[in-house]
């Protein structure tokens, strides 16, 4: 079945974990055995090839690079215009992707379309469609600069990640969007991007959609219901994404999955982390909209993790394959599982781009 993934940070992966995506995952990760600096070295689970294995022919990928002001902890660029120069460097790759054929970008219907189809057609290597998205906004040094990454192909941006941004409170803090994040939040919506909500604080998230407008989705996304953390959405604020006719990607961080993870000493396998979770999540959102029209997959997948803490069932991203058949086995029709493994958000695209 065809696959639509919400959410990668391949760009990530080539330029600060210098992975070669052209290369398999097996081979990726034969050549980091015995590297120590990140904790997810040689457990990686995405490549071109394996996407392509897995039918994964569409997926949105990120450039992302944080500034930190200098009370801030996280790690992240000391000045703006670093952000910003790291994120063109993360588009020249996407661009060199383009270049060889790995990589198609996506920016409007008719290209979405003719992509569709390109795959339908079957052929061993196709390129991959990508929808270019900005995962935290500090990049932005200035609104004319998210106007020139809408040139560029921006499609969607999340205007904070983790910790305190320049336009919203991300994951664990605390906080409003204020003046900057309102206007941000006008200039998303004038330029028709997608608004992606995932890491919003509770408070930045209630105030966005008492000002913003335009399509919204949470690319990767899973429930508070299962993991009673601020990382993951309420079931009011699901409701409010389903009733704005969102889409919500639901991803495999382990953490995000099952309760009391601890970093880099539960395992997925002690924690029984299955794809089962993944299923719970779907299931749940399905349940709250009354139909299977606004859940779909953003994995997350090698977005600083790898199979150290993943779904104990998933080798490679290809292992997405493996969802239909639980989703089926539930008693989701096929229908309703084509809108959860790709059609929801191209559905999506669609009217956000116009037919």
């Amino acid at each position: 079945m065809f696959v639509f993934d919400a959410h990668l940070d391949l760009a990530m992966n080539a330029m600060e974990w210098n992975r070669d995506l052209t290369r398999t995952v097996a081979n990726i990760r034969e050549s980091e055995k015995g590297m120590t600096d990140k904790p997810d070295r040689a457990n990686n689970t995405v490549s071109f090839n394996a996407m392509r294995n897995g039918n994964i022919g569409l997926c949105v990928a990120t450039q992302i690079a944080r500034y930190v002001k200098k009370d801030n902890p996280l790690p992240g660029w000391n000045s703006p215009y670093q952000a910003w120069a790291q994120t063109q460097g993360q588009l020249a790759w996407y661009r060199a992707m383009e270049d060889i054929g790995e990589m198609v970008q996506i920016r409007n219907t008719e290209q979405l379309n003719a992509h569709l189809k390109l795959w339908e057609n079957g052929l061993d290597k196709n390129p991959i469609g990508y929808i270019l998205s900005l995962e935290g906004a500090d990049s932005i040094i200035t609104l004319k600069h998210l106007e020139r990454s809408y040139e560029q192909g921006l499609r969607a941006i999340g205007p904070a990640h983790y910790g305190p941004g320049t336009y919203a409170h991300g994951t664990d803090s605390v906080g409003g969007i204020g003046h900057k994040g309102r206007e941000l939040l006008k200039e998303i919506e004038r330029l028709n991007l997608i608004l992606d909500v995932t890491h919003l604080c509770d408070v930045s998230f209630w105030e966005t959609m008492k000002v913003y407008q335009g399509p919204v989705w949470a690319s990767h996304n899973n429930c508070r219901k299962f993991v009673d953390h601020n990382r993951q959405f309420s079931d009011e604020q699901l409701m409010e994404l389903i009733g704005r006719e969102g889409v919500i990607g639901i991803a495999l961080d382990a953490w995000m999955m099952v309760p009391n993870w601890v970093r880099g000493i539960s395992t997925p396998k002690g924690m029984d982390v299955t794809l089962t979770q993944m299923i719970n999540n779907i299931d749940h959102v399905c349940q709250l909209a009354g139909n299977s029209l606004h859940v779909g997959i953003g994995t997350d997948l090698d977005g600083g993790f790898g199979k150290e803490q993943c779904p104990a069932d998933l080798n490679t991203i290809a292992d997405l394959q493996k969802i239909p058949g639980l989703l089926l086995g539930k008693g989701y029709s096929e229908t309703d599982v084509e809108n959860i493994m790709s059609k929801n958000f191209i559905r999506f695209l669609r009217k956000v781009w116009g037919n």
